[in-house]
């Protein structure tokens, strides 16, 4: 009796302790792809064999930016100095696409050097971040951490996990990983949420902190809103890229003509144009 009830309180014991012990995440499989998805639920980073990625050259309209990038970029795979990277502004513009693309081109750039890494981590999933970074630490590749739409809002303290992944600990944050993320705003917090603190005698200190996150990204780089010439230069592009035969005249009105339905011009209704486009010329995008 005395040791069935020993029994049941070793049960009752290692359950606790395995709802409070630290999860172990899988080894990276760095060799299976060159892009991964973070899996929070199974800490496991899913390869991904078909990348929903543009060719270098499809970027224009934004050449300072693309190049800047490009260059941290090839300066990582090099194992030189790199910065982490914050791509902020205008929506549209072809932030995470440059981003998937730069890693790309710098792998067939240096195929003699080993493949640089991308790893996409959901917003939400930000929490498991130094999880993630101590699991690379250990491999033998280097690893772009890319987190598209990147916010916090008033009560979310996610952010501190971020602080310490680009921080580091007293170790300092893994040479081999760099953090790489898009936002639509340049302190990845809501614009009147900082002004509302700031007008106050003594500013919350969190919120600071909060604004201070975006200083721990080395490189800050700002996309504006689309002008008409560049709209239509990317149109351009796309159609002779994918070889759409369009008179020029006729390619601009019916670009211009779909911008003003949508209401905006950017590269993604560039793209969208495009894909409308071929569709009525009965050509694939390949």
């Amino acid at each position: 009796m005395k040791k069935n009830h020993l029994l049941i309180q070793l049960d009752k014991l290692i359950s606790i302790l395995s709802r409070i012990a630290q999860p172990v995440p899988h080894p990276i499989e760095a060799e299976k792809a060159d892009c991964f998805v973070w899996n929070p639920q199974t800490l496991l980073a899913t390869p991904v064999k078909n990348v929903n990625r543009i060719d270098i050259c499809l970027i224009v309209g934004i050449n300072n930016i693309r190049d800047i990038l490009i260059e941290n970029t090839r300066r990582f795979a090099k194992n030189l100095p790199a910065n982490n990277v914050l791509l902020w502004g205008a929506r549209g513009m072809g932030k995470s696409s440059l981003i998937k693309a730069a890693q790309g081109f710098i792998n067939q750039e240096q195929m003699h050097l080993k493949p640089l890494k991308l790893i996409e981590i959901h917003r939400e999933d930000i929490s498991t971040l130094p999880l993630l970074m101590k699991e690379l630490k250990k491999s033998k590749y280097r690893f772009i951490l890319f987190c598209d739409d990147l916010s916090f809002d008033y009560e979310d303290t996610s952010y501190r996990y971020l602080k310490t992944a680009l921080d580091g600990s007293v170790e300092g944050p893994p040479e081999n990983v760099l953090f790489y993320a898009t936002s639509n705003r340049r302190h990845l917090m809501p614009r009147d949420m900082i002004d509302n603190e700031r007008s106050l005698i003594h500013p919350s200190e969190a919120i600071e902190e909060k604004v201070s996150l975006s200083d721990r990204f080395g490189l800050w780089l700002g996309f504006n809103t689309c002008s008409r010439k560049d709209y239509l230069t990317m149109v351009e592009n796309y159609a002779r890229y994918y070889r759409l035969d369009e008179e020029p005249e006729k390619l601009h009105r019916d670009a211009l003509a779909w911008s003003i339905a949508r209401g905006s011009s950017s590269g993604r209704v560039a793209w969208q144009f495009i894909q409308d486009l071929a569709g009525r010329l009965g050509k694939t995008l390949i």
